[in-house]
């Protein structure tokens, strides 16, 4: 449905909406009212609520995997391709919110966490052919197993959503992005 403008209003509202409030406190009424659609019309396109959650976040995932696709192929230093990969990882947890990260992630229940889980693995296992050319480039060390990047990589899902950690933090962003930074640079300093 991609192309078609109500579909589109209707995933970036979700979008907009579930990101800032989590997706249990949005209503298909509050979603059809800010994309200014009839319930007939949403549910043209979705048969429910949560079919809306997982298409938007395999149209977020999709757009994360081409912005990473296109950042491996352009001519910069790998220095810069990776602080460029930071920035995306800030831009697309702009807004996340606790209720965001305890419904999609922390609550069973709906099944979007496994929903998630087997996306993401999906998606990391087709990227380890993109991390190997990285290696092949310079941006990532040859040394280590891309498999241990997809690993870790989901591993930092799980310290995303540690009610303990999260607590240190004043927002899920700021965490997100300390996990990026640790996983991308370590502990050392840097300029």
């Amino acid at each position: 449905m991609l192309g078609n403008k109500k579909y589109e209003d209707i995933l970036k509202v979700a979008r907009d909406l579930f990101w800032k409030h989590g997706f249990r406190r949005i209503s298909v009424e509050e979603i059809c009212v800010k994309a200014k659609v009839s319930k007939m019309t949403f549910y043209k396109f979705f048969p429910n609520k949560l079919e809306l959650a997982r298409c938007v976040f395999d149209a977020e995932a999709n757009k994360g995997v081409l912005k990473f696709r296109s950042l491996i192929n352009e001519d910069l230093s790998p220095a810069e391709k990776i602080h460029r990969m930071l920035m995306m990882k800030h831009e697309g947890t702009m807004e996340v919110s606790r209720e965001f990260l305890s419904d999609f992630y922390n609550n069973p229940e709906l099944g979007l966490r496994d929903y998630i889980e087997e996306t993401s693995k999906r998606l990391w296992t087709e990227m380890v052919e993109d991390f190997r050319k990285g290696q092949m480039s310079g941006i990532f060390r040859d040394d280590i197993k891309p498999e241990l990047i997809l690993y870790m990589s989901q591993k930092m899902m799980e310290l995303i959503n540690d009610p303990s950690l999260l607590k240190l933090y004043s927002d899920p962003q700021e965490l997100i992005m300390q996990l990026s930074n640790f996983f991308m640079y370590g502990i050392s300093s840097r300029n």
